[in-house]
């Protein structure tokens, strides 16, 4: 085999329409368009959604939802799941490769939701009140 005979499978690639060739070729004088009207005419396609002067779907329904774009990259990380690891020090790197928060995460704030019985040194993670209190009266503390 050489690469001037390769050709594709038979079926594969279908020829052209080679429109106002002809009667013949059934697609001669009016090209397939039939007769008058707007999709007969050049440029006569209407917008994507154009009803015919009727309020198109997408502008009768209401609008809902909203989705945040920074939200996408934010996690949750309750106190009792801080107990999982060894670690005195917990930071992002250390959420990230442990599986506690998605690898795409780029903002993590602790909350208070289970108990934390031993101290902990929260490097560069956010923080609610509830959860500050929890983890100083272990010995912990937060760094910014």
């Amino acid at each position: 085999m050489y690469l001037n005979t390769i050709e594709p499978a038979i079926g594969s690639r279908k020829s052209k329409k080679r429109v106002g060739r002809g009667i013949g070729s059934t697609l001669g004088k009016t090209c397939g368009r039939g007769h008058k009207g707007q999709k007969a005419r050049s440029g006569g396609f209407h917008k994507v959604g154009f009803e015919g002067g009727q309020m198109p779907l997408q502008r009768r329904l209401p609008k809902i939802g909203f989705n945040s774009l920074s939200a996408r990259f934010t996690s949750e990380v309750r106190l009792g799941e801080l107990q999982k690891f060894g670690a005195s020090t917990i930071d992002l790197n250390l959420l990230i490769s442990s599986g506690v928060v998605p690898v795409f995460t780029k903002n993590v704030k602790i909350i208070k939701s289970g108990l934390l019985s031993n101290a902990v040194v929260i490097k560069g993670l956010k923080v609610t009140l509830g959860a500050l209190a929890e983890i100083t009266a272990q010995g912990g503390k937060v760094e910014v």
